[in-house]
């Protein structure tokens, strides 16, 4: 069988917007420090919200990304896998702030830091 070359291109609004994108990671990296002077439950609901804003920022840069390349043939994405990528995207994002939030967590010998 003959090797075929696929040559592909990029639209470069769409690199340009999801280039945009890293933005929510930055805020999201900034409301770490409201989830440090936080306690109880609000510290829950700001470390969910930042770990939403952080992880879908993410993940939407890289399917941007990946919806900027063109190819000449037909590309296509499986929904659920899909959703279980931004799932994990979030996931990933709730244990990196609440790790950079520096408080302790159970069962951890690490101690809250004190300003």
């Amino acid at each position: 069988m003959a090797a075929v070359n696929l040559i592909g291109s990029y639209n470069y609004a769409l690199v340009r917007f999801g280039v945009d994108r890293h933005l929510a990671s930055y805020a999201a990296l900034d409301l770490a420090g409201r989830v440090t002077a936080a306690g109880g439950w609000t510290r829950a609901v700001w470390l969910l919200g930042g770990a939403g804003a952080m992880g879908t920022g993410i993940w939407s840069m890289h399917y941007i990304g990946m919806l900027a390349f063109i190819l000449p043939i037909p590309v296509a994405y499986d929904w659920p896998t899909v959703l279980l990528s931004l799932f994990a995207a979030i996931l990933a994002s709730v244990v990196a702030l609440g790790v950079v939030s520096g408080r302790k967590w159970v069962g951890s010998e690490r101690s809250p830091e004190v300003s």
